[in-house]
């Protein structure tokens, strides 16, 4: 019996020891971080008038969701078409930009401009090349109505005339092949009116010199097969470097992203150029159109090439100066489009 009684005497003190013990306080629940919204007013760009108002716009809204937002309201103006900007004089803002990095206070004006129908830039790039590549066969079959009766589907003697046909055809099959397989293109559309500007261009300048070299009476490069070659090594030299760097430009894009990396030389040869050239693709291009012209020894040829460079070192030069602008590393011994010149 005393046992037992000691035994139920120690249950008695352990559970009050229990009871004693003080339970520790639970933790109070963290406050939520207050958000500060932003209210965005969106602004005609001429007129001044207000288009629209948003209230309770998160801070973490990118341009490309104050786009949305506005689209929702005016179904018309899809983001593609919008150009908003901080001040009328100011460039557009781009469409990964954060709200809340942007030099505004919690009320936030935009000033909007519509850019006009949108098409996409590959269907541009094949529009552009489909164009001359069907332009050039039409001159080089001799279909009706382009030269004297006389030689409607008939083929040149010529057998330069034959060569620059396959060098043209291959050179714009390359390029649309590229557009649907190997470029990366980070800008989504275009203004639809430049399809009219940049389709002129291509057509019309390969009307012009197929119109040439296929002409009847056209006659075969000055030098001779010489000459010929040389500028057939040039073509298909370049073309081969144009596609390398192409390659390169691919691999340095992710899907999806605009963000940008500086492209450096690989293992290809070709690639090389990279470490004196920031834009070598217009380099090769450059080279291409030149090895062509040499080929053929054809005016309008010759002016395509002149034009082209012009307009492929206003490209070079502005992508120059956003790498220089954007990487503090980038290499300080390149050039724009010419090693050491330009």
């Amino acid at each position: 019996m005393d046992a037992l009684a000691l035994e139920a005497k120690n249950v008695n003190v352990q559970e009050n020891e229990k009871k004693s013990t003080p339970r520790p306080r639970p933790k109070p629940p963290k406050k939520a971080k207050r958000i500060v919204y932003f209210e965005v007013e969106i602004l005609d760009l001429k007129t001044k008038e207000k288009l629209l108002l948003l209230d309770k716009v998160e801070p973490t809204s990118t341009i490309l969701d104050i786009k949305a937002l506005f689209h929702k309201s005016n179904p018309k103006w899809y983001p593609a078409r919008q150009s908003l900007h901080l001040d009328p004089k100011s460039k557009s803002l781009r469409d990964e930009e954060i709200l809340q990095t942007l030099p505004v206070g919690t009320t936030a004006s935009f000033y909007f401009s519509d850019l006009g129908a949108q098409v996409a830039w590959g269907t541009v790039f094949l529009t552009e090349c489909v164009g001359p590549l069907l332009m050039y066969l039409m001159f080089y079959f001799r279909l009706p109505f382009i030269y004297n009766s006389k030689y409607d589907f008939t083929t040149s003697k010529l057998w330069v005339v034959h060569l620059a046909c396959m060098c043209h055809s291959f050179h714009y099959i390359k390029r649309i092949l590229e557009t649907l397989f190997v470029h990366r293109i980070s800008h989504g559309t275009m203004p639809l009116r430049n399809i009219f500007k940049n389709c002129g261009y291509y057509w019309c300048f390969a009307a012009w010199m197929a119109y040439y070299i296929n002409h009847p009476l056209y006659t075969p490069a000055y030098y001779g097969q010489q000459q010929v070659k040389a500028g057939l090594y040039t073509f298909l030299f370049c073309q081969l470097g144009n596609f390398s760097t192409h390659v390169v430009l691919r691999n340095v894009k992710t899907p999806g992203s605009k963000v940008k990396k500086i492209p450096y030389p690989t293992k290809n040869p070709f690639t090389w150029i990279f470490a004196l050239v920031s834009c070598p693709n217009y380099t090769y291009e450059f080279g291409t159109w030149l090895g062509f012209t040499v080929m053929t020894q054809c005016v309008p040829v010759a002016l395509f090439t002149v034009v082209g460079f012009i307009q492929m070192t206003i490209w070079a030069k502005g992508k120059h100066r956003g790498y220089l602008k954007e990487f503090r590393d980038y290499p300080t011994l390149r050039s724009s489009i010419i090693p050491f010149i330009l």
